[in-house]
């Protein structure tokens, strides 16, 4: 049971046909808690979507329970404590925070709170990043840049705070709405620096439109520095990733060829 519900122990290559099964159901599970959110479709299949929730909540809680069961083949979740410490791992708080809108989905909520729930139950698509190494790796590759992305946030919030207070400075006088506070002119800042440039507030002095076009130039390095990192971390993953597959694939064959 453990072979087959943990990524990590399975022997084969890819997934263990358990795991695809239940890749398979959170693509589903995904799929129909955004279709349910169209009213049209909701109303018109109530019931169909009810039970078909029904059958998945009840696939997916019995999933849960192996998988808590199963943990104690891992020297680290051995006995009962151990087993608790699992389900306050990453991956087991994952899979039950996906169970919990389920549950409190029946009775009467306010509209605010329906929405919520099905918005949460999107959480379950997240559990498709214990079944992939690569994510592991990527995860690791991003850890061992996070100073370097780190200056690059600090960066980021020191240039939205100089380019915010400069308008505010130029500009507050003739529009205060949009930038009579440096908070107010935190909007204009973040659409500029991440040159979306909604267009909703503009400056119209000669200074600011200065200061605007300094902002731009600026976003634009400012979004190639994180990129550029999170590319090479990308990079590193996936060649961890191979590496590793081909360590498995060696050691199978070795394996074998000694038997």
């Amino acid at each position: 049971m453990y072979r087959y519900l943990e990524p990590a122990a399975w022997q084969g290559d890819g997934m263990s046909p358990v795991n695809l099964l239940v890749a398979a159901l959170v693509v589903v599970a995904s799929i129909i808690a955004i279709a349910e959110t169209e009213a049209i479709l909701a109303s018109r299949y109530a019931e169909q979507f009810f039970m078909t929730e029904l059958a998945l909540f009840c696939i997916f809680l019995i999933e849960y329970c192996l998988r808590v069961y199963a943990a104690g083949e891992d020297p680290r979740y051995k006995g009962v404590t151990g087993r608790i410490r699992y389900i306050f791992s990453f991956w087991a708080l994952i899979d039950l925070l996906a169970l919990l809108p389920f549950i409190f989905y029946a009775g009467d909520h306010s509209g605010f709170f329906l929405r919520f729930l099905k918005v949460l139950r999107l959480l379950r698509i997240a559990r498709l990043g214990r079944f992939s190494q690569a994510w592991d790796a990527f995860v690791h590759a991003l850890g061992d840049r996070r100073y370097e992305l780190m200056l690059s946030v600090m960066l980021a919030l020191l240039m939205l705070i100089i380019s915010s207070s400069m308008l505010y400075a130029v500009e507050a006088p003739y529009q205060p709405e949009a930038f009579g506070s440096i908070p107010r002119a935190f909007w204009w800042s973040v659409a500029t620096l991440t040159t979306v440039g909604y267009g909703d507030v503009t400056p119209i002095t000669a200074i600011g439109k200065l200061f605007a076009g300094m902002t731009a130039i600026a976003g634009i390095g400012l979004i190639a520095m994180p990129t550029g990192i999170m590319a090479a971390a990308f990079s590193d993953a996936f060649q961890v990733a191979k590496e590793k597959a081909d360590e498995k694939r060696r050691l199978a064959e070795s394996n074998n060829i000694s038997e």
